[in-house]
């Protein structure tokens, strides 16, 4: 008898074919028989009529410090994720040793957006290499699939302590421990090894993030480490730094491919030929051997952001002293007329890469913190300006100083536009991804980017049909990063399902919760039209919400194959 059996289903199952009708039986978590009657099971779920697919694949994810405490991967599972990669961006908070474990977390609350007393009082430090952060998962258990990054920052942290983020060139001792160190996680099952040149990742107190300094020669000798070894995968936030020649260099050091995360890959329409040209060098450079890949969104870029902490601006030299500063130090730039001209001619001869071009009219006062400014709620600072015969540089500085830094703001920055998102994410070069799940939770949640994928980009615009959009969830992430019998529905899978009807599938608007560990809050949405998540053959989540299981089914995964 098998375990459970799913009846009246229309299957897709993720690798491309035609969708089918029919039945699927899954026997101790992996699908045994699909067909026309596949037999009895203890369980029977009659989908009737709605689709059976793969669960999605996120391949970028920040739920490193979440997991110790949260084994859902809340929201993760509930808009359709079955699978995470952790650790993007070399931000992850293993390897780490007592004494360093104030400055991860408040390196992490900053670069990430988290809230530090969330992560002081929720994060479970019964660890200290990345192989007992590992065990520490399967102890606890998670609910979807796991696998996680070795990561360059928080290995750089773990040797170097404070220098991590001051001293450019490690000693030779430092150096050997790092590579030591990413070695141990490599061994321990790290899918990979990430890292970050991107100058928006500031930590705490403003400094940069340790990889953000390192050189290129200490990143080819650490993703070197994965050269030889039958798998590995690199990913990195390249920033302007990362060029394509660049990374060739990585892919010909490590002999592993590349995932690249980067602004650049994202449509502007003050730039709208940067993206395509980067997904075009891609191309070329994985013509030359070097495999080179872009995760793409699917989604606007928007952030939720104050005064006090105006992290889509840092990218901007006008920001470059005051990065990450207390409030009263902002406050005084503010009113600083230097600052603002500063800010100003960043604005009018902006730099390729950042990721607020100047356009105004895209950032709105979401919530005024004066009723006196009740009027503003929703207008953008180029609307208040025209009004006012004011610079939007001004309105915004203005607006801070008489609001003391409290005002919620919100940009829409890059992947406005979907007529050019389009093309990008129809690029070979392209893999659908940068969830970002786990992370700036004070300000944003775009966790349910698959939901809004199969809604907005196949059912609304018919930019995919519904086939080929599973696919690009499923099978073709989990292939690239070498996720084995992943992402589909075939004899011998991991039954990682979703039912779902294709008609209602769609994601929620932002609300906050405050259900953080301390009475934090943070951003959440919601999925309608999916009827059941399942994990290695479990229910993980279903109309009623999280099933209330003593161990979440998800595995962390360790053995990789491409």
């Amino acid at each position: 008898m098998h375990d459970v059996v799913f009846k009246g289903a229309r299957i897709i199952d993720g690798l491309g074919n035609p969708e089918m009708s029919g039945e699927v039986a899954v026997k101790d978590g992996r699908v045994v028989e699909i067909g026309s009657s596949v037999g009895s099971a203890e369980t029977v779920v009659d989908a009737d009529g709605a689709v059976l697919a793969p669960g999605i694949v996120d391949t970028h994810t920040h739920y490193d410090a979440q997991l110790t405490w949260d084994s859902t991967a809340s929201p993760s599972p509930s808009l359709g994720v079955t699978t995470v990669v952790m650790g993007n961006c070399g931000f992850a908070i293993a390897p780490c040793p007592p004494e360093h474990r104030e400055l991860v977390a408040a390196n992490l609350s900053i670069v990430e957006g988290m809230d530090l007393s969330a992560l002081t009082a929720g994060i479970d430090w019964g660890f200290e290499s990345f192989p007992e952060y590992m065990d520490m998962l399967r102890a606890k258990g998670v609910y979807p699939n796991t696998a996680v990054l070795a990561g360059h920052s928080v290995t750089r942290t773990a040797i170097m302590g404070k220098e991590a983020s001051e001293r450019e060139v490690p000693s030779e001792a430092q150096m050997n421990a790092m590579k030591s160190a990413v070695q141990e996680a490599l061994d321990a099952g790290a899918i990979g090894f990430a890292t970050s040149f991107s100058p928006n990742h500031l930590g705490a107190g403003g400094r940069p993030m340790p990889s953000t300094i390192a050189s290129d020669d200490e990143v080819r000798q650490l993703a070197g480490l994965m050269n030889g070894r039958e798998h590995g995968v690199m990913q990195i936030a390249a920033g302007r730094r990362g060029t394509v020649d660049l990374l060739e260099t990585f892919v010909e050091a490590s002999g592993k491919p590349i995932f690249i995360t980067a602004a650049l890959t994202m449509y502007n329409e003050a730039h709208p030929e940067k993206s395509m040209e980067m997904m075009e060098q891609c191309q070329a450079a994985r013509g030359r051997g070097h495999e080179i890949y872009a995760q793409v969104t699917c989604q606007p870029l928007s952030f939720d952001f104050n005064p006090a902490n105006p992290y889509p601006f840092y990218s901007h030299d006008a920001f470059a002293d005051i990065k990450a500063k207390p409030p009263e130090v902002l406050a005084a730039a503010y009113a600083d007329e230097s600052f603002r001209n500063a800010f100003k001619a960043n604005l009018a001869n902006p730099q390729a890469g950042v990721i607020f071009y100047g356009n105004w009219d895209r950032v709105e006062v979401a919530v005024p913190a004066l009723a006196s400014n009740a009027g503003l709620q929703n207008r953008s600072f180029a609307d208040i300006g025209r009004e006012r015969g004011t610079d939007p540089v001004d309105v915004f500085c203005d607006l801070a100083l008489e609001e003391k830094l409290e005002t919620t703001i919100v940009g829409r920055f890059l992947n406005v536009d979907e007529d050019g998102v389009g093309p990008i994410l129809r690029h070979d070069s392209g893999v659908i991804s940068l969830s970002d799940a786990g992370a700036h939770l004070i300000f944003m949640c775009d966790a349910g980017f698959g939901c809004h994928f199969l809604s907005r980009w196949v059912r609304e615009r018919g930019e995919f049909d519904l086939v080929e959009g599973i696919r690009r969830l499923t099978s073709h992430p989990a292939d690239l990063y070498g996720l084995r019998d992943r992402g589909r529905i075939s004899v011998g899978s991991h039954a990682d399902l979703m039912l779902f009807d294709p008609t209602e599938i769609g994601i929620s608007k932002p609300h906050r919760i405050s259900d953080l560990p301390g009475g934090g809050t943070r951003a959440i949405r919601e999925s309608s039209g999916i009827h059941g998540v399942w994990v290695n053959g479990a229910k993980v989540f279903g109309e009623g919400g999280y099933a209330d299981l003593d161990k979440g089914p998800g595995h962390v995964l360790t053995e990789f194959g491409r």
